[in-house]
């Protein structure tokens, strides 16, 4: 039997259930609702969203007026409580208080109930709902049902102790000053919206649209539950769609047009919005205090599940904007260079090429950049310069690339002068130790440097943003650059921006790229053995697919190690086994921490990727920082 898989913290198990509608039958639809509910409850469900009126439909016209129906939807609401489901719920129906009639949203979770009347109403042709609702400031501030003074207003939050969240009704998310931004900015991580919007051609995108830049402006999940088959179709048809998502961008959505009740789960990870929202000072701008509704907390499911994508290489796009996406990094990156260079006088480049990964995205993005400006690719200087380590595969490829760039192509070894360097210093070279490895890597910047000097050029970095949080890189040798275009790309993103770039060229500059794309990643600082490659990085440090998959989520989100290792056994599952996971993760902590000197001192360079490590503005931490806490947190991982 596979072992369990482990939970991951900060998640709040989401549902937005689209019941068949009984149009004009409450106790039918609360039937409906039931049987949802306890689909909700065997999912370990904490929200679950109902449409906006379910309790009577939608589209009963002037039968809200009618008192059978008002009491019957009483009725349904009070059977609905007396199950007593494990999660909080929000069901819409038409509530009468004093007299007025109101577009209500009820919220229920261990038998507490709160109302949350709708406030704007539509009043154009297809729905004219202020011939039978009244807005819902004027409601009263409360009611008695049930037995219990139930709290009735807008500005609700309900606290279910892990999370909080608030509702807004299906038009209140079309206007221009939504309640779900108050709601937001007073603490409400999630917003529930039952609602009842009819489909047209096209309206459908328009609306996931609306949803995702509102979770994004409010830095929330959205939980969206709309009013489905069984509503009239006189005038309108209603396809039941039903959407969880989270700052900005659409987790999970169900198939509109069921002819049967439909439903979407969905975990959104509320430490996110938490985080997001601790870095955003402005987004808490103007916050208004609100009632809170304090209600019991749903226990968090158990059954080991993310229901969640999760990317196992969240820095490179997917889908068909793929290859847009990689064009607008280039663009950043070349965008960024193209200026600097204009600044300091000079048309002319110079970089180290090894014919590994790193540098020949530099060089083939110079070249990208010299035709975006019309400049002579001569005016980019490769050396490329055979070490102590350097294998015949890589020095090919460097010399193949920068002919077929037409660049002006220079070859320096380092032997000799590291040779002498080591006689100066007293170090053994039979001693294949840091020092015989940073000497070259030394040797290396100093000539890319002097070089520059001597051809008024800028002398640019190759190193990229995985390096930089591991410190895989040599402090004042690769580590240093008069201008770095690379310093946001992390490996797995360089991957496919050499293939990008291959293809962009064509010819047999697409063949050397993808031969470099096939080479195992070394910084060949030690000499191989008969031919054979002695360093590969990734047997060393772990994989960088993982490196940069705990980079992406700890600085997007600030997840601790023992999230981060849960997201990595889900992202990473049949690709890499836990202990793998746990090896790489202590790698990764361990050498952030101590590595930060090496960033605190990193070149001018583009930010062209969501993460970066900047100390000027991305990322400002104090090199001597103790990494006590978050290895007490890696100790505690059992794979």
């Amino acid at each position: 039997m596979a072992a369990l898989m482990p939970a991951v913290p900060g998640m709040v198990r989401t549902m937005a259930a689209s019941p068949r509608v009984h149009l004009a039958n409450p106790k039918k639809n609360a039937e409906e609702i039931a049987a949802l509910l306890d689909i909700a409850d065997a999912n370990g469900v904490q929200l679950c969203v109902f449409p906006e009126l379910c309790l009577t439909g939608y589209t009963c016209g002037d039968l809200f007026l009618q008192p059978a129906l008002l009491g019957a939807a009483l009725d349904a609401l009070r059977s609905l409580m007396d199950k007593r489901a494990k999660t909080a719920f929000v069901v819409g129906l038409p509530l009468e208080i004093d007299g007025q009639l109101y577009n209500c949203a009820a919220v229920v979770a261990g038998g507490r109930l709160g109302l949350v009347p709708k406030e704007y109403l539509p009043n154009h042709a297809e729905f004219y709902e202020a011939r039978w609702f009244a807005p819902g400031h004027s409601a009263p501030g409360s009611v008695f049902l049930f037995g219990q003074d139930a709290p009735i207003g807008q500005q609700l939050l309900f606290d279910c102790g892990s999370f909080a969240f608030g509702v807004e009704i299906c038009e209140d998310l079309w206007v221009p000053e939504q309640p779900s931004a108050h709601l937001a900015k007073a603490g409400a991580l999630l917003i529930a919206n039952p609602s009842a919007s009819n489909e047209l051609t096209g309206k459908h995108l328009y609306r996931q649209q609306l949803l995702c830049q509102q979770s994004a402006r409010c830095l929330c999940g959205y939980i969206y539950a709309g009013a489905g088959y069984g509503e009239s179709t006189t005038d309108a048809v209603y396809s039941g769609h039903a959407g969880v998502y989270e700052n900005g961008e659409l987790i999970a959505e169900n198939a509109r047009f069921s002819r049967e009740s439909s439903y979407v789960l969905a975990d959104v990870d509320c430490d996110v919005l938490r985080y997001k929202r601790r870095q955003s000072q402005s987004f808490f701008a103007g916050a208004a205090v609100i009632d809170r509704l304090r209600l019991a907390a749903p226990a968090a499911p158990q059954d080991g599940r993310l229901l969640k994508p999760l990317a196992p290489l969240p820095f490179v796009p997917q889908g068909a904007q793929r290859d847009a996406q990689l064009e607008e990094a280039l663009m950043i990156m070349t965008q960024g260079l193209l200026f600097r260079m204009e600044h300091v006088h000079t048309r002319r480049a110079v970089l180290g090429v090894s014919g590994g990964l790193d540098s020949t995205l530099t060089l083939l993005a110079l070249a990208y950049a010299y035709d975006r400006a019309g400049w002579d690719r001569k005016g980019i200087v490769g050396i490329t310069m055979p070490g102590l380590g350097t294998g015949s595969r890589t020095k090919s490829n460097a010399w193949s690339l920068m002919e077929l760039i037409g660049c002006t192509c220079l070859e320096i070894p380092i032997g000799p002068a590291v040779a002498r360097h080591f006689e100066d210093i007293g170090q053994d070279p039979d001693v294949h130790d840091v020092c015989y490895e940073n000497s070259q890597a030394r040797e290396r910047t100093q000539i890319v440097m002097d070089y520059a000097n001597k051809v008024g050029g800028l002398a640019l970095g190759t190193g990229d943003l995985s390096e930089l949080a591991l410190g895989w890189c040599t402090y004042n040798g690769d580590q240093m650059s008069m201008y770095n275009m690379s310093g946001s790309i992390p490996k797995t993103l360089i991957r496919d921006l050499v293939d990008w770039l291959g293809r962009h060229f064509g010819g047999e500059v697409l063949a050397v790229a993808r031969d470099i794309l096939d080479t195992p990643i070394s910084p060949e600082l030690i000499p191989g053995k008969e031919g054979e490659l002695t360093q590969r990085t990734e047997d060393t440090l772990g994989a960088y697919a993982l490196h940069d998959f705990f980079l992406w989520h700890m600085m997007h989100s600030g997840a601790s190690p023992k999230k981060l290792y849960a997201m990595a056994c889900h992202a990473f599952d049949g690709q890499y086994d836990r202990q793998a996971i746990l090896s790489a993760l202590t790698t990764f902590f361990r050498r952030f921490f101590t590595q930060q000197f090496k960033r605190s001192a990193m070149p001018d360079g583009p930010k062209a990727t969501p993460v970066g490590l900047s100390p000027r503005g991305d990322w400002r931490m104090p090199s001597d920082a103790q990494m006590q806490l978050w290895m007490d947190d890696i100790a505690g991982i059992t794979p």
